[in-house]
């Protein structure tokens, strides 16, 4: 239950349709090592909105690299908009990537790129013109804190900074899912708030959110169910 003062996530009605994002006994392993993921069930519904909790080491990152298909689980079943993921093939994927927006922990921005065109790019690659994004760019990055830096290169970019630029990359093209890594370990509180309630925001226009964090102030603030890994096992608190 969220306290007083917080920032409550609507929920989405019991009438939604089906998964969004669907695991059935989930395992995932880098190479022989032992398994990160263990008999995972998971189960995300079209506008929901989770946090997901748990020690360094527990298996977040890699639960999230499952949805985004940057891996692809040991065993078991994973479907994303209904799609069975083990029966697509390579030329599928791009396009179902194109409608699932990441904050990496460790950024990802392209280096010979602006603060701009960094979050432009997923506009650009949709095939949208310029003149059609251009001011929703600007006012994104103002709202982040970087309307005065988007002519920057990134090398010439704090750490807080890159972290914001990293987000408003991946929230700019409104995608039907958003994951994001740790998005607030980064900037300060005042401005973590401010991310979230773009994040809530995105939400209530339609858009599935996963946030990974081990900020339990931050977690209990905004409301959310919590799953939380432990030891590669998922359970919700």
């Amino acid at each position: 239950m969220s306290r007083q003062g917080a920032d409550p996530i609507e929920r989405p009605s019991a009438t939604a349709s089906s998964p969004i994002v669907a695991f059935q006994a989930v395992g995932m392993r880098y190479g022989r090592a032992p398994e990160v993921l263990r008999d995972i069930d998971l189960t995300l519904a079209p506008g929901s909105f989770h946090f997901l909790t748990g020690a360094s080491g527990a298996g977040k990152s890699s639960l999230l690299k499952l949805i985004y298909l940057a891996h692809r689980p040991s065993r078991g079943l994973i479907s994303l908009f209904g799609q069975d993921v083990s029966l697509m093939g390579r030329r599928e994927l791009p396009a179902l990537r194109r409608r699932i927006g990441v904050v990496f922990q460790e950024f990802r921005l392209l280096e010979h790129l602006s603060a701009f065109d960094n979050v432009a790019l997923p506009l650009r690659i949709a095939g949208q013109r310029p003149e059609s994004y251009r001011a929703d760019v600007a006012e994104l990055l103002a709202w982040v804190g970087l309307g005065k830096r988007m002519h920057a290169m990134p090398a010439t970019l704090s750490g807080g900074e890159k972290q914001r630029l990293a987000i408003a990359r991946a929230v700019v093209a409104k995608p039907d899912i958003l994951l994001a890594d740790e998005p607030t370990g980064n900037v300060d509180h005042e401005m973590a708030l401010r991310i979230m309630r773009l994040f809530v925001e995105l939400n209530r226009l339609g858009t599935t959110v996963m946030i990974a964090s081990h900020d339990q102030d931050l977690v209990s603030r905004f409301g959310a169910p919590v799953l939380h890994l432990s030891e590669g096992r998922l359970a919700p608190v």
